[in-house]
């Protein structure tokens, strides 16, 4: 796209960005295909139905009673899927993840828009109090937050290890015909041995953003405050 009200571009720069803007059609088709792929994948295993403790979307309801709530409770009507983030938080994670945060920030601001075609929830392994204040902190009232810290959810789908580390993850869930819940997909940041951040990236519109700029990412790293 030529930006016609600016001054002439010169003949270097127009090339550039000509080319540039070829290979944003490339990618913009390949990660439709992407998508196509994952929305194609074959029915996955029937999982545990885990139970989990649920704090209150309410932030003022902070004390509010524990409640005990099944992954298969996290549907709230028949036809939709379930998106959960597991946030690193819990265990051998005494901090909540500020790279995570940043991405429930994120998720916290279009969950209004996202419950328009599916579930969507935060399972950490910290205690439920401690999900609490964070999320009280941060302002989190749009998210269904549970903790897991007490099942193996979060070790049988890969964010957390035998002694307790914690990963962020992203898994999507299912329904069949019988009510049992089925595992469709998860991604880890890591994605090879020469990949090990950039597996979620398109959850967050922060790096999109930096992606624009002529410094990029550079070495930033989120932070719990600035």
């Amino acid at each position: 796209m030529r930006l016609t009200n600016l001054t002439a571009e010169p003949a270097e720069y127009a090339s550039a960005r000509e080319e540039l803007r070829e290979a944003e059609i490339d990618l913009m088709r390949h990660r439709e295909r992407v998508a196509d792929l994952r929305r194609r994948l074959p029915q996955g295993p029937v999982v545990d139905d885990y139970v989990f403790e649920e704090g209150p979307a309410d932030l003022e309801a902070g004390d509010a009673p524990v409640q005990a709530v099944r992954l298969s409770e996290l549907f709230t009507r028949p036809g939709r899927d379930l998106v959960v983030y597991h946030l690193m938080y819990g265990k051998r994670q005494t901090e909540p993840c500020p790279m995570c945060t940043m991405w429930i920030d994120g998720f916290n601001g279009v969950a209004r828009h996202v419950a328009q075609n599916v579930d969507l929830a935060v399972v950490a392994a910290a205690g439920l109090p401690e999900l609490r204040a964070h999320a009280r902190d941060r302002g989190w009232g749009n998210l269904r937050l549970l903790s897991a810290g007490t099942s193996t959810f979060k070790y049988d789908l890969g964010s957390e290890d035998a002694e307790g580390n914690q990963d962020s993850t992203v898994s999507v869930f299912t329904r069949d015909g019988s009510g049992s819940v089925r595992h469709f997909y998860s991604a880890h940041p890591r994605m090879s041995e020469d990949l090990d951040e950039r597996g979620i990236d398109l959850l967050n519109p922060v790096w999109h953003l930096l992606d624009l700029t002529p410094r990029g990412r550079g070495d930033w790293f989120a932070a719990l405050d600035y």
